[in-house]
């Protein structure tokens, strides 16, 4: 039988959210615990390389790795469990994803969607990485023999990709060299949107603090921002299907439910024919006493950089261990070891 494998991989952008913890880190975290419990790995990576897809400047860029590694960290994820790195340190990402290049074809990454988007009416300025970033992200993944992948709606386009790249690679050399990896869904992954317009992701671009709830935010500004939060005059109902006309009341049930780690539907029991001068404060302390711990661990860690720079060495020398060998099956199938 084989054992699951499960790679997943993160920008480094600066003041990490809500939306971010909520929707993408806790649910690694889970992960973690869920995929070992059954005898898996699991290999989470910083994608600084991806982060060069759109100019950010060099003590931003390393500033944001150092600080979304405490991130990690400090939420749960265990560098003696999981196998945890930044992707610069492990270059055979860097060297499978050029020989990969050679494989996929034009016409697949003209079908890719976040290409149009990112680059919008500048394609021509945009960067040729911009463009040809979903081969570097399918060589994160097959480099490492990968049976799962965590994946939202945004990123399932990109992993059949990887696996359209693992399956010509496969024919074309007449091998069975790369694993086709499957999606991960997590049905409790949530989709957080601002606190001033739930039409809206939570995103640090707003021009709003109101809108959005950092991890690097204190108590009394998490509290302040949820008590300030907009909503409606209506009471709570006691049916999920009534807050369907209700986007911002929705949208608050949704934060409570996956901070308290409870369905939606059960809360709104608790709450139901309940004014939000009940439920906003209790959302409030909620959120304070999650986060709080989250926050301070992380003051703590980046206070120390040689400590996360040893995690990442640590999990980097880990990761290439488990790289070279595939790396080095794929030069000798495409001709390049003599």
């Amino acid at each position: 039988m084989t054992t699951k494998r499960v790679v997943s991989g993160i920008k480094p952008t600066g003041n990490l959210h809500l939306g971010n913890y909520l929707g993408a880190v806790k649910q690694w975290v889970v992960q973690q615990d869920d995929i070992q419990a059954e005898g898996g790995e699991t290999l989470y990576f910083v994608a600084d390389l991806h982060g060069l897809t759109e100019w950010i400047s060099p003590a931003e860029l390393r500033a944001n790795t150092i600080e979304m590694t405490a991130t990690l960290v400090a939420a749960g994820i265990d560098p003696d469990r999981s196998i945890l790195f930044n992707q610069a340190r492990v270059t055979a990402h860097s060297e499978l994803g050029w020989l990969l290049n050679n494989v996929a074809r034009v016409g697949w990454l003209n079908r890719m969607t976040q290409f149009k988007d990112k680059a919008g009416k500048n394609r021509e300025g945009a960067s040729v990485g911009l463009y040809d970033y979903p081969v570097l992200m399918a060589a994160d993944v097959l480099l490492y023999n990968t049976t799962h992948v965590p994946v939202g709606e945004d990123q399932k386009q990109h992993l059949e990709l990887a696996r359209d790249i693992a399956t010509k690679f496969n024919a074309d050399y007449e091998t069975d060299l790369f694993t086709l990896p499957e999606p991960l869904v997590s049905a409790d992954a949530p989709r957080i949107m601002s606190l001033r317009d739930a039409s809206a992701k939570m995103s640090k671009s707003n021009p709003s603090e109101q809108s959005v709830v950092k991890l690097i935010d204190s108590d009394e500004v998490i509290a302040d921002k949820f008590r300030k939060a907009k909503t409606d005059p209506d009471l709570l109902p006691d049916t999920i299907e009534a807050l369907a006309e209700r986007p911002e009341a929705r949208n608050l049930l949704t934060i409570f439910a996956a901070l308290a780690d409870r369905k939606p539907a059960d809360v709104l029991r608790d709450y139901a024919g309940k004014g939000f001068g009940v439920f906003k404060p209790d959302l409030a302390d909620l959120a304070v006493a999650t986060l709080a711990p989250i926050r301070d661990e992380m003051v703590r860690l980046l206070d120390d950089r040689a400590a996360i720079d040893a995690i990442l060495e640590q999990g980097a020398e880990k990761a290439r261990a488990l790289a070279a060998p595939m790396l080095r099956r794929t030069q000798e199938t495409m001709g390049l070891m003599l």
